[in-house]
């Protein structure tokens, strides 16, 4: 029973570093989602420049690895005379990530919104925009919520990618705990149990939702 003596010992600090990795991914959920939902409206845009240059953005931060972007910011920068901690450069990098994927998750929720309510707002003589505010936002915001829920876990797991950039997030603090130690198996084996009590519930939350959703769907159609 060695090692719960060891797991209560290392506890408070990974606990310090779990509380930063929900930090960084909250903050680049709460930045990156509204340049998303921007983005995967430019792409449904009728004006050819703004369409092209925001599939141009997506392809580009979609292809681009977390990683390297992680290292762009954080080692890249200082170059051209930007330099930035390692804090801001994850939740930057991450936030752009977010922005590139969820963009075309919202721009399917959108388009899964019946055309026949856009038809009818335009019967009813509601402006472009009204729609857009009162009738296709929520709705396919509504639709979209559990994929963007179940990238949010993704986004929390990315966040142990930061430990390249010195930040001190829960596998950052396992990986000192461990060069201390010599610990490597327990220490670690704690960080994942913790990352695992977040996900895994998160992950049944979010295919509870999906059911659900789909269910509704089924009934709309």
């Amino acid at each position: 029973m060695n090692f719960l003596a060891e797991w209560s010992a290392w506890f408070p600090t990974l606990l310090e570093g779990l509380s930063l990795s929900l930090q960084i991914t909250a903050i680049s959920l709460v930045a990156g989602l509204p340049i998303g939902l921007l983005l995967s409206l430019m792409s449904s845009s009728r004006q050819p420049a703004v369409r092209v240059a925001s599939i141009a953005l997506v392809e580009v931060g979609r292809g681009a690895p977390t990683l390297v972007v992680l290292q762009l910011f954080y080692f890249g920068l200082p170059s051209a005379g930007i330099t930035l901690s390692s804090f801001t450069s994850a939740c930057v990098a991450l936030a752009l990530s977010t922005a590139a994927y969820t963009s075309e998750i919202l721009r399917a929720g959108l388009q899964a919104v019946p055309t026949g309510e856009t038809e009818a707002c335009q019967t009813l003589g509601v402006s472009p925009l009204d729609t857009l505010r009162f009738v296709v936002l929520p709705q396919g915001l509504r639709i979209a919520l559990p994929a963007l829920m179940g990238f949010a876990i993704i986004i929390f797991q990315a966040t142990s990618l930061c430990f390249t950039i010195a930040v001190p997030e829960l596998l950052s603090q396992a990986y000192s705990i461990g060069s201390s130690t010599f610990n490597y198996l327990s220490v670690l084996a704690l960080a994942g149990l913790m990352y695992a009590i977040i996900t895994i519930p998160a992950g049944w939350l979010v295919g509870g939702m999906e059911k659900r959703m789909s269910r509704h769907l089924a009934h709309v159609h």
